[in-house]
């Protein structure tokens, strides 16, 4: 089993930026790729960045420029710092976890965070 706690999120003027954090533990052999997610009101859950224990990345074309993803291997923790953020970037935020990269990109894993809310005014 693995644990994945969140921090940040909150509000913030549009342009501005937010950090958010994912500490995993538990089963951190598990953890290889670690993510993110995001589900605005009335909308599907939709991937926003990913990183492997080995520093890949994969972003949505809808943050790639604004948003970077890193991790500290030490820590198990997974770092989202978001810039440019814009009104439509307004969703609850999911860390996600998984020894397979296409797990946490589609989705299709077991291993969510609790969930922090995003909310950025215009």
């Amino acid at each position: 089993q693995v644990q994945l706690v969140e921090y940040g999120g909150g509000l913030v003027q549009a342009g501005g930026s937010l950090r958010l954090s994912c500490a995993a533990s538990g089963s951190i052999a598990s953890v290889f790729a670690m993510g993110w997610h995001r589900q605005a009101p009335g909308k599907q859950r939709e991937f926003v960045a990913l990183i492997t224990s080995s520093s890949s990345t994969n972003y949505a074309d809808s943050v790639k420029g604004r948003f970077t993803i890193s991790r500290d291997n030490a820590k198990n923790t997974a770092y989202l710092q978001m810039n440019s953020l814009k009104p439509e970037d307004t969703a609850v935020y999911y860390c996600a976890a998984d020894n397979r990269v296409s797990r946490v990109i589609a989705g299709t894993t077991n291993y969510w965070g609790q969930g922090t809310q995003v909310t950025v005014s215009s």
